[in-house]
């Protein structure tokens, strides 16, 4: 597996002054799962906004001292990035924040809008500036410009959803709201609960809201806008309903914590009945079923209670390699999967194994787990995968290879087996994957290539972040 997660939204309001930054700090802890490569919380103290980002996970750009040195206040903001479009710079860590002539306002986003290259275009050619290269910033600019005509932020957001197109939750900050909306098509996930003193909270997934000691609430619906002031909250839904729900289904494969419940579905459920799925559709005669952890370890159990064959633990992975771990070099004899992932000799020694994993990406990573396998006495591995092929890029949060490193766009399963190395292969039908979550409102686009909104024309990542010999390159063919 070598996709890269979601991004994670945090927000907390309340009505007295409190430690809003570490209650921030837990729930980002608890997102760490959707993003490590930088993460920033922004706090409002009394209208002032008071901020720290940087690259790294949330236990290394707040430690202790920093952490200590953000004031009190009444709300904060908070987010955990992966990034799917713009670099890996500071320039890009969020929450984004932007002072204009009437205020400012700090914002956190998840998703990717699918007209990202042509909203910024027509920014820049009306003078504006920007300072990141991630699509959050042309939320930014549409908000504020509509804000500077618009009696309230919340009306300035609203405004500014007609414009959006694509995959976006939204956490923002104001000197006095805080607001959340999800886009008209519930791309990613959204929700809200309550402490038990009466602070609000918004997080990506509800693991989230538990991590803080927050009850879970509801979902935010596709399409609604929360707004939270000191008159409690306020949903307005002229968004909602214009658009058919395409919840993307690979957070229930993937992405999303099992303990998260979204949109009503368990995703540890749902993690379950893909195991049950690929014992009835692609059987085999085994000793033992084993996950990759962490991705595999449901859908293997899944697998075990349907087709009887034992569960087993075969593979530990080892959970303290961060994002500052060194990789080792091409020249050494170091195997980074070895390094990340070992095996249990006496579970697989001599036996038949079913290898469960969420998905194949390029074939590299997963040709390098059954090799472990394979040394460690495996006398035959049969993958299977909790997902179906991966075929086409998404335009909507998800970092899918393009087409031509797909390895199912240019192979055939017998063929991706071979070249892994293992005995037999099979995924998830396609046809399948509504019976995960119980609905066939979802988005499937990078498996079928049926895309909810148009295709974006341009899809470069972005024109800032390449070398003049690359422009020239993409200009030459």
């Amino acid at each position: 597996m070598s996709l890269h997660e979601e991004c994670g939204v945090f927000g907390v309001f309340g009505t007295q002054n409190a430690d809003v930054a570490g209650m921030v700090y837990y729930g980002l802890y608890a997102l760490q799962h959707r993003g490590q490569e930088s993460c920033g919380i922004v706090v409002n103290d009394d209208g002032i906004f008071v901020s720290h980002k940087d690259l790294g996970l949330v236990s290394e750009v707040f430690p202790k001292d920093v952490l200590a040195g953000l004031p009190e206040g009444k709300m904060a903001v908070g987010h955990v990035r992966y990034g799917t479009t713009g670099g890996n710079n500071r320039n890009n860590c969020q929450p984004i924040e932007v002072n204009h002539q009437k205020g400012r306002m700090a914002l956190a986003h998840n998703g990717n809008l699918s007209n990202a290259a042509e909203l910024r275009s027509k920014l820049e050619l009306s003078g504006a500036i920007f300072h990141s290269t991630s699509d959050t910033e042309t939320i930014a600019y549409i908000v504020t410009r509509e804000r500077l005509r618009t009696p309230s932020i919340e009306d300035a957001l609203s405004a500014a959803m007609n414009t959006l197109d694509g995959a976006y939750s939204l956490v923002l900050m104001s000197p006095q709201k805080l607001i959340c909306a999800r886009d008209p098509y519930g791309f990613r996930p959204l929700c809200y609960g309550k402490t038990a003193d009466g602070m609000y909270v918004v997080a990506s997934e509800s693991c989230a809201l538990k991590a803080v000691g927050a009850d879970f609430i509801r979902d935010v619906e596709p399409g609604e806008i929360l707004v939270f002031s000191q008159n409690g909250p306020v949903s307005r839904r002229e968004h909602c309903g214009t658009q058919k729900k395409k919840m993307c289904i690979f957070e229930y494969i993937y992405f999303a914590r099992p303990d998260s419940v979204i949109d009503g579905v368990s995703v540890h459920g749902a993690h379950i009945r893909a195991g049950k799925i690929l014992a009835k559709t692609h059987p085999v005669d085994a000793d033992v079923v084993i996950g990759v952890p962490d991705s595999g370890l449901d859908a293997a159990l899944g697998f075990s209670r349907e087709s009887g064959i034992p569960y087993g633990i075969g593979l530990i992975k080892n959970k303290y390699i961060g994002r500052t771990f060194i990789s080792p070099e091409q020249n050494t004899r170091l195997d980074q999967v070895k390094i990340k992932l070992s095996v249990i000799e006496e579970n697989v020694k001599g036996k038949r194994v079913v290898l469960i994993d969420d998905s194949i990406v390029r074939g590299t990573t997963s040709g390098r787990i059954v090799k472990l396998l394979r040394d460690a006495g495996a006398r035959e591995i049969h993958m299977r995968i909790s997902a179906p092929p991966f075929l086409h890029p998404c335009y909507y949060g998800t970092d899918i290879d393009s087409e031509e490193n797909l390895i199912a766009c240019k192979h055939s399963v017998e063929e991706i087996a071979e070249m892994i190395g293992a005995d037999s292969l099979g995924y998830l039908p396609a046809s399948e994957l509504g019976a995960l979550i119980g609905s066939d409102a979802f988005c499937s686009a990078c498996f079928d290539g049926v895309y909810p909104t148009e295709v974006p024309r341009d899809t470069r990542k972005d024109r800032f972040e390449q070398k003049l010999s690359q422009v020239h390159k993409m200009k030459d063919r």
